[in-house]
């Protein structure tokens, strides 16, 4: 069921809207939501009043999952817009459960929704949209335009209504064992415990409460407690529990001789190969220049190994700081983008985007590219990110400020825009290096997505510097965390389906939280 549930997850899923005779303006205007016009003010539904509750229900044409829900929204910020808003489902219109509670921006942006109770994938027929509050707030509430997407196949729904079936009837049953047990009808409980043949809860649970109610002193709690600690029943709750990390610090071996470690340095980069439990090391500023050695750390050996002091004479990349390094360990291949370069040594020549490969079994370099950004890829960049799908041999690099030839830029950084006299944008704007995709096996640079300058305290994802991107190679999802853009720190946290990435970009980003 999973496999092909997966698969479904992109579908396109088609609704209308309930009709009520009371309702029947409000009804007429419900279907402009149903076209993406950006450009048309009209094209939206808009409430009657600011007070709500306020609402739209949307009846699927079957059931079906929803797994996510787009909004589309006018091409300018608009007073009416969506400020925060809930999304309730179900198989009816009376007994409806939250699926979304969130925030909403004027920017398109898809959501993902609750679609699964007890680990089991649910079904839904009704979908209700719930405005709580509209950007202006004596403003009325209007929806641009509504898309669903998940998984709407007959046979696999029609099993996952019954199993949704079974498990809302167990838990009816639960809370009725609970209710009997609570007001001491212990007959009654025991009969029906056994006639239905549900368990209220686990054993240890039962006689826990059992010792609780029925006998005096702690210590037969106690020890049910310790027992229940030592079977590993606590180790799923403390899983979930706040890390304490440890550190310690990794000190060459006594006797060690010198240089026979990398020196102190800042802006360099790390990548770990867990196959052979080895962490190489490139690069980095040591205060008066960067710097280009390559270094390899044998963690079992707790020692270092420089595999060259100058990468330059392997026909490597040149001294670099603010770069980054990523590792395809099955292949044994280290990739390295992106550096800094000072304002005062910029010139259109060392401006390029080079882009290294570095081959660890036959310690060879070879440069694929002498400027990314004239074959469709990022700009020289630095403190971006940059990570690597092993299995599909694909690399994705997001954010990062782009280095341009201008002696002005960072003067100033008080605002993301200023306009000078002229009309155009002042000196001092900074630019931020979008979302881009590499296909190692054909060479190819594709841009996913370009940089979103969306005002602060909006949920779009906005390119930045200092961020954490990592890959997640079952759920085949990026996960985007935090950062700074000019002056502003950003606290959100973005995932990315990139197995959805090459159908529709914007459809498939989901903002998480904010912290």
């Amino acid at each position: 069921m999973t496999a092909k549930f997966i698969d479904f997850l992109a579908t396109r899923i088609q609704f209308d809207f309930c009709l009520e005779p009371s309702f029947l303006y409000i009804f007429l205007f419900s279907r402009n939501i149903l076209v993406d016009n950006p450009q048309d003010q009209t094209s939206r539904w808009s409430s009657d009043s600011h007070v709500p509750p306020q609402f739209l229900v949307m009846k699927l044409e079957s059931p079906a999952i929803v797994t996510s829900i787009t909004f589309g929204k006018y091409e300018k910020s608009h007073v009416c817009n969506v400020k925060k808003l809930q999304v309730w489902g179900g198989l009816t219109e009376d007994h409806m459960m939250l699926l979304f509670d969130g925030q909403n921006d004027p920017h398109p942006e898809t959501f993902s929704l609750k679609h699964t109770v007890a680990d089991m994938p649910f079904p839904v027929r009704y979908i209700k949209l719930l405005p709580l509050q509209a950007w202006g707030s004596t403003f009325n509430f209007s929806i641009w335009h509504v898309a669903l997407s998940g998984c709407p196949d007959p046979a696999l729904v029609r099993r996952c209504i019954h199993t949704y079936t079974l498990h809302c009837e167990r838990e009816a049953l639960r809370v009725c064992l609970k209710h009997l047990r609570h007001n001491r009808y212990i007959e009654a409980f025991t009969a029906l415990s056994r006639e239905a043949n549900t368990r209220l809860e686990h054993p240890v649970l039962t006689r826990l409460y059992q010792a609780c109610t029925e006998h005096d002193g702690t210590e037969l709690v106690e020890n049910l407690i310790s027992r229940a600690l030592q079977s590993g029943l606590f180790n799923e709750y403390l899983s979930g529990q706040p890390l304490a990390p440890v550190w310690r610090q990794l000190i060459p071996p006594p006797g060690a001789a010198p240089n026979t470690s990398p020196g102190m340095r800042g802006g360099h980069q790390l990548c770990c190969d867990t196959q052979t439990q080895s962490i190489y090391l490139f690069g980095g500023w040591d205060g008066q220049e960067d710097l280009s050695d390559l270094w390899c750390y044998n963690i079992p050996a707790n020692e270092w190994s420089c595999i060259s002091p100058d990468t330059r004479i392997q026909g490597g990349p040149s001294p670099r700081s603010c770069h980054k390094l990523c590792l395809d360990s099955e292949r044994r291949q280290l990739f390295t983008l992106g550096r800094y370069v000072d304002s005062k040594m910029r010139t259109a020549d060392n401006l390029k985007s080079d882009f290294y490969l570095y081959e660890l079994d036959s310690g060879r370099w070879t440069l694929i590219t002498e400027d990314t950004a004239e074959v469709g890829g990022p700009r020289l960049v630095f403190d971006h990110q940059m990570v690597m799908d092993a299995e599909k041999r694909v690399i994705y690099v997001f954010g990062g400020r782009v280095l341009t030839q201008s002696r002005w830029e960072g003067v100033s950084l008080e605002n993301e825009r200023s306009v000078s006299s002229n009309g155009g944008f002042s000196p001092a704007e900074l630019q931020f290096s979008g979302l881009y995709r590499y296909d190692v096996a054909t060479n190819t640079w594709t841009c996913l997505r370009e940089d979103d300058p969306a005002p602060a305290r909006s949920s779009s994802l906005r390119s930045r510097v200092g961020h954490s991107m990592l890959f997640h190679p079952i759920t085949r999802q990026l996960f985007i965390l935090a950062g700074q853009r000019n002056k502003e720190y950003l606290t959100d946290f973005f995932t990315y389906q990139v197995r959805l990435l090459l159908l529709e970009p914007k459809q498939f980003l989901t903002f998480v939280a904010e912290f």
